[in-house]
């Protein structure tokens, strides 16, 4: 069989292109073909690789698609004067009759994005006191005085509440 022959570049490749002219294109016709064969099963893995994953399929990295985030603007003036979390732990909590009831001992934002007040009530220096967990909204913060008030609560009250505990 003469199928080598069509696959060799040389004398014995003319001879046979001379022999079979009318049933075979040309050599430069056959090489596009082959090259668009090429380009179309690269372009094949190529959508493969996107369409099934990326990475784990091929080892190719596969750039990410766009997101749109939107941005809202704010006054960072007001922003500003507001209450800092840093500056809000260790400070002293007061009920309304102004008798320190405990101490902001942590902030937690919940899973939901409430925030959370984690107050220490009684102990000293840290120690022996009972945390108990409120809501952020229930506290009153006064600018003028720089108090943090819990409205209606004290140190008794408080320490019937169930005990916060930190998770590791």
């Amino acid at each position: 069989m003469h199928l080598h022959r069509h696959l060799r570049p040389d004398a014995a490749w003319q001879e046979t292109w001379a022999n079979n002219a009318g049933h075979h294109a040309s050599r430069p016709q056959c090489l596009r073909r082959a090259e668009q064969a090429r380009l179309h099963v690269i372009a094949m893995l190529v959508l493969g690789v996107v369409f099934v994953g990326g990475i784990a399929s091929v080892g190719v990295a596969v750039p990410a698609f766009s997101q749109v985030v939107r941005l809202l603007s704010v006054d960072v003036k007001e922003v500003a004067k507001g209450w800092r979390t840093t500056k809000l732990h260790g400070s002293a909590v007061v009920n309304d009759k102004d008798e320190k009831i405990g101490s902001i001992d942590d902030i937690i934002i919940g899973k939901d994005k409430i925030l959370f007040a984690v107050i220490q009530v009684g102990g000293f220096l840290g120690l022996g006191g009972h945390l108990i967990a409120t809501p952020f909204d229930q506290l009153k913060l006064d600018d003028e005085k720089g108090k943090i008030v819990l409205p209606g609560a004290s140190k008794d009250e408080l320490k019937k509440l169930p005990e916060f505990r930190y998770l590791t």
